[in-house]
């Protein structure tokens, strides 16, 4: 108890941190060099982290109008590599026919590294688990000639003198006796 009243009559000093006395400043000048526009009639356009619309991922969006500094170009001219505020390197890069491209001179810059994919693309996750790979290589089947055709021959047995008729005659004969009864009765219906 007695602590306490003693620490209660001890004056309390109060220390103020040093306050700062004139304004920090900003800056808000406008980038020099060669500037890249967004086309009016395109309402937005996306922004890539490479020349390319297929090999490397969107990054950002520019709208109608906006307007970024220029800072490289494909030796073809057909990608702008820009300032893009807001991604880690602050670099992207615009396809060149929706942009126009303010006079100046826009270095030559290679393209950046092809970004390796976050996954390996697989057809069927479960499908590939049921048939894991073996290190071994798989033989083929072998091709086996198929056995020589052989065609039956006939030969007439023998004693039986090899004298008979030939089916076709018998047919025919019996053609021909049908037509001369049809025209028998042909004649006769007269």
């Amino acid at each position: 108890m007695i602590c306490m009243m003693w620490l209660a009559m001890i004056p309390h000093r109060t220390t103020l941190a040093q306050q700062p006395t004139g304004s920090v400043p900003t800056v808000t000048g406008t980038p020099s060099g060669p500037m890249a526009t967004v086309y009016g009639n395109l309402p937005i356009i996306r922004v890539y982290s490479g020349p390319s619309t297929y090999i490397y991922p969107p990054v950002g969006i520019l709208l109608a109008g906006q307007r970024v500094p220029a800072i490289g170009k494909l030796s073809d001219g057909s990608w702008i590599q820009i300032k893009y505020v807001g991604i880690p390197a602050g670099i992207a890069w615009v396809y060149a026919p929706w942009v126009s491209v303010s006079s100046g001179v826009i270095p030559v810059v290679e393209a950046p590294p092809i970004p390796t994919p976050l996954t390996t693309p697989t057809i069927d996750p479960t499908l590939a688990a049921a048939f894991p790979a073996s290190g071994t290589e798989v033989q083929l089947p072998t091709y086996t000639a198929p056995p020589p055709v052989a065609i039956p021959t006939f030969t007439p047995e023998p004693g039986s003198g090899g004298t008979s008729l030939p089916i076709g005659m018998v047919i025919l004969g019996l053609a021909l006796i049908g037509i001369f009864g049809a025209f028998i009765a042909f004649v006769r219906g007269r």
